[in-house]
């Protein structure tokens, strides 16, 4: 067996621009986006646009320690400001918080395959998508690159086609068999049927739907010339995110009332269905289906990548951090694998709440990562020996407020009864890191 640690530099500028895309794109939005529209009408459209400018100032936080701290991913970051025990809470909670997103992805493509298979049981679905999965991630870090580039990619044009459609329905360009779908904007008590409490009530979710995106913190390592293209990466996808998302719900809240959205099936889905589009409907089950594969796919790598940076640092069995000749970090995938195999059967106990369990831890662990990346800058910038090219504006305001705005949201989610069985999970898995840290044996370098 060999000991190779070392993770291989084989991730070009388009693979890390299409995983950050494709991190951020997926149950969040085909399926989760149900659940933000039941909660603040159309008007969830500012919450979409509200996170993202939240996630622009996170992005270009990692952008800049990227530059300033070369060789040092996400993790080395938050080690680096606070110290191991923080570094230790914090990694092994983002590690966790991929495989629950994974488990939440698979679960999704289970249900999207159950509109053409409703006999098959959402488990075995889930379980078959989940083997499909870490098969993918036993390919080399480039053949994984080049697989989810045209994973991600096909969900984005399919994103674009839809916008496409569903705007040539809207506006009577193409003919279906319903007029007047202007009025589902004014209709049911209006655009903010909930006001703004509802706006901010929808954040958490946002958050969780953006989360994913910070991902390019962990290709630093597996990047060329990362300290060149991270700028340029951030500065590209923060746009696309934002229009990937509220333009598809206007066109959602345009073409179907608000109120009557479905959690059962992808709103996207509904959509076609309803303006007659049965065709058009499976062929968009089917991008569905990759759509939420390659988000899992970004989710394995994502927890595989910080299982391998825990194990060099000493944080985690050293066995996480053996590397295959491949690039592939072998155990640190088993681990993954035995987890997601094992989170698919849970819908075999409770299929129908499932997501609404799962959704909200990693929005929970999102916030604590954004929170502490913003923190982490401000404390950094001082010790830096060279200035970065790519700065954060505003500084130390804008890092600052971001920081406090997202505390306040996240006291909030801990405050809903709503959410009481997650912020209580969340909270248990807090805890028991915390002290597993004070345990932990001093890391020498």
């Amino acid at each position: 067996m060999s000991s190779e640690t070392k993770l291989q530099k084989n991730l070009l500028p388009r693979h890390v621009r299409l995983m950050a895309l494709g991190g951020a794109i997926g149950t969040g939005i085909f399926k989760g986006t149900s659940e933000t529209i039941s909660v603040a009408g159309p008007a969830v459209i500012f919450s979409y646009i509200f996170a993202g400018l939240l996630l622009l100032v996170v992005m270009s936080a990692i952008a800049e320690m990227a530059i300033a701290l070369p060789g040092m991913n996400m993790k080395g970051f938050i080690r680096e400001a606070f110290g191991g025990k923080v570094s230790y809470v914090i990694g092994w909670l983002y590690a966790l918080m991929w495989l629950i997103v994974c488990i939440i992805e698979v679960i999704a493509a289970g249900s999207f395959l159950q509109y053409w298979f409703p006999s098959i049981p959402l488990w075995l679905l889930s379980v078959a998508c989940a083997v499909f999965i870490i098969g993918i991630n036993t390919l080399n870090v480039k053949n994984y690159g080049e697989f989810e580039f045209w994973f991600a990619g096909l969900k984005i044009v399919m994103i674009i086609v839809f916008i496409f459609l569903g705007a040539g329905i809207l506006f009577g360009i193409i003919p279906s068999h319903e007029t007047h779908y202007m009025q589902n904007f004014t209709a049911h008590q209006g655009f903010f049927p909930h006001g703004w409490s509802g706006i901010f009530s929808a954040l958490i979710i946002v958050i969780f739907s953006y989360g994913g995106t910070e991902l390019v913190g962990l290709t630093v390592t597996e990047t060329k010339n990362a300290e060149q293209v991270l700028p340029k990466i951030i500065k590209g996808v923060i746009g696309r995110i934002i229009l990937f998302y509220t333009l598809p719900i206007l066109i959602i809240c345009g073409l179907i009332p608000w109120n009557t959205i479905s959690q059962q099936s992808s709103p996207f889905v509904q959509v076609l269905a309803t303006a007659g589009f049965n065709s058009g409907a499976h062929v968009m089950n089917f991008i569905l289906i990759t759509a939420v594969l390659s988000a899992a796919n970004s989710g394995i790598y994502g927890s595989t990548r910080m299982l391998h940076s825990l194990a060099t640092e000493g944080e985690a069995p050293q066995v996480f951090s053996y590397v295959s000749k491949k690039g592939v970090p072998v155990y640190s995938l088993l681990f993954a694998a035995v987890i997601l195999i094992g989170g698919s059967l849970i819908a075999y106990i409770s299929p129908d709440q499932i997501f609404s369990y799962l959704m909200a831890i990693p929005g929970f662990t999102v916030s604590i990562l954004w929170i502490a990346i913003c923190l982490a800058e401000i404390k950094l910038r001082k010790t830096y020996e060279r200035k970065p090219n790519f700065l954060v504006w505003g500084y130390p305001y804008i890092p600052l407020i971001t920081a406090i705005i997202l505390s306040i949201s996240f006291i909030a989610f801990m405050l809903s009864a709503q959410n009481r069985l997650s912020a209580i999970v969340s909270i248990g898995i807090v805890f028991v890191l915390t002290i597993a840290s004070m345990f932990q044996k001093k890391h020498r370098e």
